[in-house]
């Protein structure tokens, strides 16, 4: 019984490192953000950080792992509804994770490279729902279109793209990427 008590214990204690370091990189990036201050934050002490983790290079992966993206086989129409269909989520709250893995993505290498797996991943996904030589490049353009609307909004928060619907956005995007996805 106390095995399982301390190994719960363990949970609840990374599970608040997690949330405290998720709230801070989504804050302050990666730079900005120190293992002391998620500490203080997880209300632990800044060693158990470093044993649970190792670094901070170390804490910022755990933080910043996102979910991957649905299977393929949707044909062209289907993708781009779906694409589309991400675009409550993009212009709404984003998850702590997603927002730190952005605000970091320019500035840190690792994310960088977090960000690159994550939207080659999606480019592969929509790229096998398109035909012609250049589909993959046509689905990276598709893909980052839509990092472009994220950052626009979560980021710089353009007036324009804050005021503005899910559904009115998609509505413009849509001829746009119908003609991506046409060869």
């Amino acid at each position: 019984m106390s095995e399982l008590s301390r190994t719960e214990r363990r949970r609840r204690t990374e599970r608040r490192i997690l949330e405290a370091a998720r709230g801070l990189f989504a804050e302050r990036g990666f730079e900005r953000t120190t293992i002391r201050a998620v500490a203080q934050a997880a209300e632990v002490d800044p060693a158990l950080v470093m044993q649970y983790y190792g670094s901070k290079q170390g804490l910022f992966g755990a933080a910043v792992q996102v979910a991957e993206p649905p299977a393929a086989g949707a044909g062209p129409e289907e993708m781009i509804e779906e694409v589309l269909g991400s675009l409550g989520m993009k212009l709404g709250e984003l998850s702590p994770s997603s927002l730190a893995m952005m605000r970091s993505m320019l500035t840190h290498p690792e994310a960088a490279a977090s960000v690159r797996a994550v939207l080659g991943r999606q480019i592969d996904r929509i790229g096998e729902s398109l035909s012609g030589d250049d589909a993959r490049l046509r689905a990276a353009l598709m893909t980052t279109i839509m990092l472009g609307v994220a950052v626009g909004h979560q980021l710089l928060e353009l007036d324009e793209l804050r005021d503005v619907s899910p559904e009115e956005v998609a509505r413009l995007l849509r001829p746009c990427l119908r003609a991506l996805s046409e060869s």
